[in-house]
């Protein structure tokens, strides 16, 4: 019995979350049912399938029990066409209450008469009366989610400057901690609006190689280190690190003499150097 890993979304602005698929063969775009923790739901495959990692095997999804019927089909659409037009008129209501928050998603529950209204905003809303507004419009209780700058943004979906769709909308699961030493760590000016995201945050992007540069740079000795500089032919000049070219895996040496020249890393010792080098590099 050949089983997979199939990426489904059960809202078009949801992430893609893993489901097994065992005897049946869906493709990106399908609408499928599967279970969930409450009751089986429709939703769209966003990811092909692919094998069960082997370090995965002993881990529990939930099934894709099958294709989804063409009167389940119907409903869905359906029911994403009332809610596109649900964010419209839950905007436009918070426009008559004078309300400063921006309706970014609405979310009508399929089997029972829900709606759950996500809103960005600023500062604290009172939306009591809204609420009642909107419980009168939709015909249904009505929730009301507050959610931050950055799941705005990914709810409202757009390209970054990378001129790909944003990385909260479309694969990311969930918002790790983003710090300004992560800027720094990668030699980023911290006065630089590129490091900025849609959302008016740190870029989530400034996580990915974060590690690969602290990594890198352990290898270097810090600024202001007195070091020694190979000049070929068995000679050395000492000198002091000015700035360091992390990638390169070089330094910017300054010499007594008013000189600087950059140096590479096998050409450099210093007091307290590491035995591990990068791979490639000899040991100290």
């Amino acid at each position: 019995m050949d089983e997979y890993l199939i990426g489904v979304r059960l809202r078009e602005r949801a992430p893609a979350d893993d489901y097994k698929l065992v005897d049946l063969f869906a493709r990106v775009g399908d609408l499928v049912l599967v279970e969930t923790a409450t009751e089986p739901l429709v939703g769209e495959v966003r990811r092909p399938r692919r094998p069960v990692p082997e370090h995965k095997r002993d881990q529990l999804y939930r099934r894709v029990l099958r294709l989804a019927t063409d009167h389940e089909t119907r409903d869905y659409h359906d029911r994403r066409e009332r809610e596109q037009r649900g964010i419209g008129t839950a905007q436009g209501l918070a426009r008559q209450r004078n309300l400063a928050m921006k309706v970014v998603d609405v979310e009508m529950h399929p089997t029972a008469r829900r709606v759950t209204v996500y809103f960005g905003a600023d500062e604290r809303v009172d939306f009591r009366e809204l609420v009642r507004d909107l419980a009168r419009e939709f015909r249904s209780r009505v929730e009301m989610r507050q959610v931050g700058a950055r799941d705005t943004t990914r709810f409202m979906d757009g390209i970054g400057p990378c001129g790909r769709q944003l990385c909260c909308s479309s694969h990311l699961r969930k918002f790790e901690p983003i710090s300004v030493k992560m800027a720094k760590a990668q030699d980023m000016p911290l006065t630089d609006n590129r490091l900025v995201g849609n959302c008016g945050r740190l870029k989530c992007c400034l996580l990915y190689e974060f590690s690969t540069y602290q990594e890198l740079r352990s290898y270097l000795p810090r600024v202001n280190t007195p070091c020694q500089a190979s000049c070929g032919g068995g000679g050395c000049m000492t000198g002091k690190v000015r700035s360091l070219r992390v990638l390169k895996q070089s330094v910017l040496v300054g010499f007594p003499d008013g000189t600087e020249a950059e140096v590479p890393l096998d050409q450099l010792t210093w007091e307290g150097r590491p035995h591990v080098t990068p791979e490639g590099s000899p040991n100290a």
